[in-house]
C-alpha cells in the first residue's frame, strides 16, 4: 500500500509514467515512421462523480489515451480514500503501466526532502526516487511554474512516437513585470516548435536517455543544459516544442545570481 502511495505522489510532484520509452535512430531529433510504440496500459484514478470538473478530466484523458490505441481503466474513488487504494492496487494488479491518480486525501501524500544544497543535486534526488518506484519516463517542473492542462498527455504523445527527450518552453507570469520588461523579454525568445530553449522548469525524458547520459549534475546553475548536452551527444531522438507552454516566476530576486531570476533582472536594466 505504501508503495502505491509513493508512486501517486511522485507522480502528481514531477510526472511518474511508465512503458512510454522508444527509441528513434540514433543522431536523429525525428522518430522513424517503423517504430512502434511500448505497451501503453493505463490506469486512472479519479476522487468521486460529484464534481463535474473530475468526470470531465477522468473521461477526457481516458478518450485521449483511447485514441493512441492505449488501453484505459477509469475509476472513481466515491471520496473514499481505502477505496482509491483499492481500485490502484487492482489497477496494478491487472497490469497498468502508467498511474493517473488525483488523490482524494493530501495527507497520503509523500513529501520527498533533501538538503541537496543545489538544484542539480536536489533534482537528482527526486530522479533517482522516481527511478527507483520504476519509473521509465521523467517529467520535471519546478514549485514556482505552472504547466498547461495536458502536459503530461503531450509528453505521452512524443514519447510513443519515439523521442526521449522532450524540451519545452517557459514564460515568466506577466504579473511579475512591467509591460516593457515582458516585451524585452519575449523579443529575445522564440516561442515555436523547434525553438532552442533549454528550461528545467519544462523537460522530460526517458528514464534510459537520463541514466545513459550520467544524470543530474550537482550544480547550482545549467544543470538542465549540461543534462540536455550529454543526452543529445548520445544520440537520443529528441524535440523542442511550444505545445506544452509554461508559465514560471518573473520574480527577480532568486537565490542564483545566474538562474532565471538574475537573467530577468539584467534583461530589465
Amino acid at each position: 500500500m505504501t508503495r502505491i502511495k509513493h508512486v501517486s505522489t511522485l507522480f502528481l510532484a514531477l510526472g511518474l509514467t511508465a512503458g512510454l520509452a522508444a527509441c528513434a535512430p540514433a543522431g536523429s531529433n525525428d522518430a522513424g515512421e517503423g517504430d512502434t510504440a511500448a505497451e501503453c496500459n493505463v490506469g486512472i484514478s479519479m476522487p468521486t462523480r460529484s464534481l463535474e470538473r473530475w468526470i470531465n478530466d477522468g473521461e477526457g484523458l481516458k478518450e485521449k489515451l483511447e485514441a493512441k490505441d492505449c488501453t484505459v481503466d477509469l475509476q472513481y474513488a466515491d471520496d473514499k480514500t481505502d477505496q482509491q487504494i483499492s481500485q490502484i492496487q487492482n489497477q496494478v494488479a491487472g497490469g497498468a503501466k502508467i498511474l493517473v491518480v488525483a488523490a482524494i486525501d493530501g495527507k497520503t501524500l509523500h513529501l520527498l526532502q533533501t538538503d541537496a544544497g543545489s538544484v542539480g543535486a536536489a533534482r537528482h534526488v527526486g530522479t533517482a526516487a522516481m527511478l527507483g518506484l520504476g519509473a521509465q519516463w521523467i517529467a520535471v517542473t519546478d514549485a514556482d511554474t505552472v504547466v498547461p492542462a495536458g502536459w503530461l498527455v503531450i509528453q505521452l504523445g512524443f514519447a510513443d512516437a519515439g523521442y526521449e527527450l522532450v524540451l519545452g518552453t517557459v514564460e515568466p507570469d506577466a504579473a511579475d513585470l512591467s509591460a516593457e520588461h515582458l516585451a524585452r523579454w519575449h523579443a529575445e525568445h522564440r516561442l515555436t516548435e523547434g525553438h532552442p530553449h533549454i528550461h528545467g522548469a519544462n523537460m522530460a525524458f526517458s528514464a534510459r536517455a537520463y541514466t545513459a547520459a550520467g544524470g543530474f549534475e550537482p550544480l547550482h546553475v545549467h544543470e538542465d543544459v549540461q543534462l540536455v548536452s550529454r543526452i543529445r551527444a548520445a544520440g537520443a531522438g529528441w524535440t523542442a516544442t511550444d505545445r506544452m507552454r509554461a508559465v514560471t516566476s518573473g520574480r527577480l530576486d532568486g537565490r542564483v545570481p545566474a538562474g532565471f531570476s538574475g537573467y530577468l533582472r539584467r534583461l530589465g536594466a
